[in-house]
């Protein structure tokens, strides 16, 4: 199935660049502006406290349950929000059993005496050092995906594909992120693990363009490398297009029925697939190109590779057959 008529028109989507990469640089300053700014609220895993989950017979009465927890200091700062069903709540705190002494359940059940029915269905708590170490390691993994990204694609393809893949996911990271702050959205081990996704995700959609672009250096004489950009991007667009809209719709349907407590993976993960394939398309090919890749250059040293390695098949031959 194809939306774009790739065999019979070649798309000047460089044509548009600049206005593009403008939009992204924009995008990308706010992103940073917003999380320095508003900054990022982080959930219980790295911040430590406990959540709890709360089931009703009927309508929860919120407001009432506020003020109840609001009259024991060990709640005073707790959040109080609908969670999945109607008559489901989940209540949020900085306090945790590490911190007190004393049982949280049955401090929850009787600061909710009085607010009807009611029974305690989940009780999860993590320490003050736990959610540090969480937060360590989750970003340690972010920026070791990133370092070997950029080696591999460093190996399979040159440097400057490299720095310009690299550079693209940062750009969909970081607006990513800046969305996440903008919407306050809870950062927690589902954010780490849905942004890790994002950058699996990304760099895909942005070597199957950089993998038409070496194909079409190695069978064609074309030397205008923005045009063999253009017919890169315009071969992979049909494709690019189908991919993203089947993930975005998948991770659509987990937001929008997943409850709650999966909005920490589901949005980042909405916003990155649609980031991710803005940047494939637009940002990451205007790249390769700033960063000065020269075809002919990259095509002798593609020969030169290739006569070593025939010239070690040869030597290797005689040696084994007794010649040399």
């Amino acid at each position: 199935m194809e939306i774009f008529k790739s065999h019979t028109k070649v798309y000047n989507i460089l044509d548009k660049g600049k206005l593009f990469f403008i939009l992204s640089i924009i995008a990308f300053l706010a992103a940073i502006g917003l999380v320095l700014t508003k900054g990022l609220t982080l959930g219980i895993d790295f911040s430590g406290g406990t959540v709890v989950q709360v089931q009703y017979e009927g309508t929860p009465p919120i407001d009432e349950i506020r003020k109840k927890l609001s009259e024991n200091k060990l709640f005073a700062h707790a959040s109080v929000a609908p969670f999945g069903k109607n008559n489901e709540i989940v209540i949020k705190s900085p306090t945790s059993a590490e911190t007190i002494d004393k049982d949280m359940s049955d401090e929850i059940q009787a600061s909710l005496q009085g607010t009807g029915k009611f029974e305690i269905r989940k009780v999860d708590m993590v320490g003050p050092k736990a959610g540090n170490e969480l937060r360590t390691k989750g970003f340690t993994a972010f920026f070791l995906a990133l370092g070997v990204i950029l080696l591999s694609v460093t190996f399979r393809y040159d440097f400057r594909f490299a720095l310009a893949g690299v550079v693209a996911l940062l750009h969909d990271i970081v607006i990513t992120i800046g969305a996440i702050s903008l919407f306050e959205v809870d950062v927690n081990i589902e954010t780490i693990a849905a942004i890790l996704t994002i950058l699996g995700y990304s760099i895909h959609d942005t070597i199957i363009v950089f993998d038409r672009v070496r194909e079409h250096i190695k069978d064609s004489k074309e030397t205008n490398f923005r045009s063999i950009i253009n017919e890169a991007v315009t071969r992979t667009l049909s494709r690019t297009i189908l991919t993203s809209l089947t993930v975005f719709f998948v991770i659509l349907t987990l937001y929008v029925f997943g409850g709650e407590i999966m909005h920490g993976f589901s949005f980042p993960m909405l916003v990155g697939v649609v980031i991710g394939t803005y940047s494939s398309v637009f940002v990451a090919a205007q790249l390769v190109i700033w960063t000065g890749f020269d075809v002919s250059k990259y095509r002798n040293k593609q020969a030169e590779k290739i006569k070593n390695a025939q010239e070690k098949a040869r030597i290797r031959a005689q040696f084994e057959q007794g010649t040399i």
